[in-house]
């Protein structure tokens, strides 16, 4: 229902300057011009919504999931540049020229000077390799702090850019109404970017955190704990994650996500189980005691708090066990009276975590390259483990979370819909797309 309300209120707001345009625009033109110019505003539009639906507010994020609203916002990206690549030649055939006495509505002429067209071609270009650069941030190898800050103030040359085309080009923008309309819009859009490199960071420097330990649980798994300074600490339910800062000033790109791997009921220090992968997680085991570290957060929805299910399943594959690891302790501590069960899925018995406080009863483990004399489960997490595992009934009543690899994730849904668990008792995060 979430998902359906983000659905319907952005096609109202990418749509909304389509039909102001319809009604104080003029005389129609051809069909191919008419088309054009739509494809132009759609796409303007569109790509001032982004700014929205990228800028962690929590109100539409916690509601449908980061994971959703990211997919969301890559998707309809990719949509206006669609768009806004077939926008200028959709006007082939058309007279051009600059402004005429005998067409001032711009009816039957485009514009040929230089300023208005330079910023639409710029906008376009920059367009096409913002998409192209997020779709291939990985395979370009850069820093994810690098990435951001280009896609960040590439988006925002887009937006000013495209302000100045579309009201100095276009024939609808032009008109005094449209102008108003778009010139609120981006400041929306720009007033976003700016709550997120500027109000938050402001707001994160008078809530600072420091480090209270750092403690290795595998050889490249690691346990960071932090713990507020001078204020209560973070309000969030188990499963959650944060945009972790350690050691920079709370203005710097330096932060990544991490799922809170601690319980609510356990306090206000907050631990993170972080595995040795990129350029900040090898770093790890050089963070001292006492660092400065900065959060903003919580976000997610993968929660159990407040679901009426009769038990928990729990599915975590390798560090994944970070967010599921918190709902368990959740349940543990607070004396949930829900069942639960764990799949904690590892390649070899070395990465195996918190086995100890993990224990036995209720908790399946499985190695897809186990030892001699292993006695749990061997391969991987999929439907024939997930069968032995879970009865029918609890199929069709438990609600079942997930964190790890995208393909386990997707094998283990496809096939609890297969074995009639409804979707919405099925939660899972995904933040690795095409």
């Amino acid at each position: 229902m979430k998902l359906l309300f983000l659905i319907v209120a952005y096609l109202v707001a990418v749509t909304l300057p389509l039909v102001l345009s319809s009604l104080v625009g003029g005389p129609p033109r051809q069909f191919h011009q008419e088309l054009a110019s739509g494809l132009g505003i759609l796409a303007f539009s569109m790509i001032l919504v982004e700014f929205i639906l990228s800028g962690r507010f929590k109100t539409i994020s916690n509601g449908v999931g980061l994971d959703v609203t990211m997919r969301f916002h890559q998707i309809m990206a990719r949509t206006a540049l669609v768009f806004a690549l077939l926008h200028p030649f959709l006007y082939q055939g058309t007279p051009s020229g600059g402004p005429r006495p005998w067409d001032p509505t711009r009816q039957l002429t485009l514009t040929t000077d230089f300023s208005p067209l330079s910023t639409g071609i710029a906008a376009y270009l920059l367009l096409a390799g913002l998409v192209v650069m997020a779709i291939g941030r990985t395979q370009l190898g850069y820093k994810y702090e690098t990435w951001r800050l280009l896609h960040g103030v590439g988006a925002l040359l887009i937006a000013v850019l495209l302000l100045h085309h579309t009201v100095y080009a276009g024939r609808y923008g032009s008109q005094p109404v449209m102008t108003w309309w778009w010139l609120t819009m981006t400041g929306v859009a720009v007033g976003s970017l700016l709550t997120v490199y500027l109000l938050v960071p402001l707001r994160q420097k008078a809530r600072s955190w420091r480090v209270a330990s750092v403690v290795q649980l595998t050889p490249k798994q690691w346990e960071l704990t932090v713990e507020p300074v001078g204020h209560r600490g973070l309000n969030y339910r188990a499963g959650q994650f944060v945009w972790l800062n350690v050691g920079h000033s709370p203005f710097s790109m330096k932060e990544n996500p991490f799922s809170i791997s601690s319980a609510p009921a356990a306090g206000p220090e907050l631990s993170f189980m972080i595995k040795e992968l990129g350029d900040f997680t090898r770093t790890i085991s050089q963070i001292k005691t006492g660092t400065v570290a900065y959060l903003d957060g919580p976000y997610g929805n993968l929660s159990v708090d407040g679901r009426v299910e009769p038990g928990v399943a729990l599915i975590a594959g390798g560090v994944g066990l970070a967010p599921l690891l918190g709902i368990l302790r959740q349940l543990r501590l607070t004396g949930d009276s829900r069942k639960h069960k764990l799949i904690y899925g590892n390649r070899v018995i070395d990465q195996i975590a918190y086995r100890e406080e993990l224990g036995e009863e209720g908790v399946v483990y499985v190695l897809s390259e186990p030892p001699e004399h292993w006695h749990g489960e061997a391969g991987f997490i999929d439907g024939g483990l997930v069968d032995r595992v879970f009865s029918e009934r609890e199929f069709s009543e438990w609600a079942f979370v997930m964190c790890g690899p995208t393909i386990m994730m997707n094998i283990v849904e496809d096939h609890l819909i297969k074995r009639g668990t409804p979707s919405h008792r099925i939660l899972s995060e995904r933040f690795h797309y095409d």
